[in-house]
């Protein structure tokens, strides 16, 4: 390829850097849709400080594997996840909080969730998760306490199961 046609194709960033506005409560979504009583709890929690908003797009297969764009999300779930996270910030401010809002694909949410809540100084972290049956949770593992486990001893981490279809 030649210079010019190189200089023709746009730079981009391939991973931004983690948003670390401060903020008291951080809601968590692992991709559900994210239910007004986890707002709530948020806005009460939060004593008036900031609230920050994680919707999370999962990505399947292992890191150790030949790279498989259909194991990525695709740009319809990306914005799925934009909706939810837009509608939840809407509620913030209806509620009169100020929030801020992330959307992070990734294969490991308690790693990706415990990062996003550190960067922000989060004292509070509502995870909004599906119901899993008891098979599962013991293949894949307990999300809360491995976010816990991540996390500053001070900083406590509740969850907001979410049973039957959005």
């Amino acid at each position: 390829m030649s210079a010019p046609a190189r200089s023709l194709i746009p730079h981009r960033r391939r991973w931004d850097k983690q948003p670390t506005q401060q903020a008291a409560v951080l809601i968590a979504s692992t991709g559900e849709p994210i239910p007004a009583a986890a707002v709530s709890r948020a806005v009460a929690l939060s004593g008036g400080q900031p609230v920050a908003v994680v919707s999370l797009a999962r990505i399947y297969g292992s890191a150790l594997g030949l790279p498989n764009p259909g194991l990525l999300p695709t740009q319809q779930e990306l914005a799925d996840q934009r909706e939810r996270v837009a509608s939840a910030l809407a509620a913030l401010q209806r509620a009169g909080l100020e929030g801020w809002g992330q959307v992070a694909a990734t294969r490991r949410p308690g790693k990706t969730i415990a990062r996003a809540a550190r960067a922000r100084g989060v004292r509070q972290v509502i995870l909004v998760a599906p119901s899993q049956p008891r098979w599962r949770r013991f293949v894949e593992g307990n999300l809360v306490r491995e976010i816990s486990r991540k996390l500053a001893p001070g900083t406590l981490v509740e969850a907001i199961i979410m049973i039957g279809p959005p």
